[in-house]
């Protein structure tokens, strides 16, 4: 058997802070029996003429029930952080064929012939209102609101143009303006899309694939019809 040289007990702490850490690296881990084995095998050969104090030998064990301790708290983290993650995938998940407010500046009009929207409306405006484009930039429809207060104001294009005409399905430019005082300013658009289909990220990041206009946060959802 070989010997143990002596040594003092705060060795071990350090002993066990440098598996613990490597313990990624692939070397073994030091549990809580192998630090006890230990520390009693160098109690038991310590130095007599210079024996270990009693006091840094019960502040060696509290260190170590801390760790111990800390490592637990830690362990119980990553699992309610999986769980979560785990969770939100599935509530996302359910969300796949309907369809939601997102904030955008395009709309998809679809069978149902129609695009909906809101708009944030940061002042009192006397005058708001709605221009649709087609791809090509040029004005297809204007939508006159009239005036609205500070808030959220609702927005609903039937798919036609200005006499009347049904318009081809496809993507479509919104742009919403309100008259000011200083002059006319862009404003801010959220637009009703449709679910497609939900990807989970790293980190557990979640994001929803809307049909026909990309891809965008969970975080940055409005509202779900």
């Amino acid at each position: 058997m070989s010997a143990i040289n002596p040594t003092n007990v705060s060795d071990v702490l350090g002993d066990f802070r440098h598996q613990q850490g490597g313990a990624g690296n692939g070397t073994s881990e030091l549990g809580k029996n192998e630090f006890m084995e230990l520390m009693i095998a160098q109690l038991k050969n310590q130095n007599p003429l210079e024996p270990q104090d009693n006091g840094e030998f019960i502040s060696q064990l509290a260190q170590f029930s801390s760790l111990e301790e800390m490592q637990g708290v830690a362990r119980s983290v990553d699992e309610l952080g999986s769980q979560f993650r785990s969770t939100q995938a599935l509530q996302a998940s359910a969300m796949v064929g309907r369809t939601v407010l997102a904030p955008s500046q395009i709309g998809i009009l679809g069978s149902e012939g129609e695009i909906t929207g809101t708009i944030q409306v940061p002042a009192s405006t006397g005058g708001l209102r709605v221009s649709i484009e087609s791809q090509n930039g040029e004005r297809v429809r204007q939508i006159d609101l009239g005036a609205s207060q500070a808030g959220v104001a609702s927005f609903q294009w039937d798919g036609k143009d200005g006499n009347g005409n049904a318009l081809p399905p496809g993507p479509y430019r919104i742009v919403a303006e309100g008259s000011y005082p200083s002059g006319t300013e862009q404003l801010a658009t959220m637009v009703s899309a449709n679910v497609d289909s939900v990807s989970l990220g790293q980190g557990g990041k979640v994001t929803l694939n809307l049909s026909g206009m990309g891809s965008i946060a969970l975080s940055e959802v409005e509202q779900i019809n």
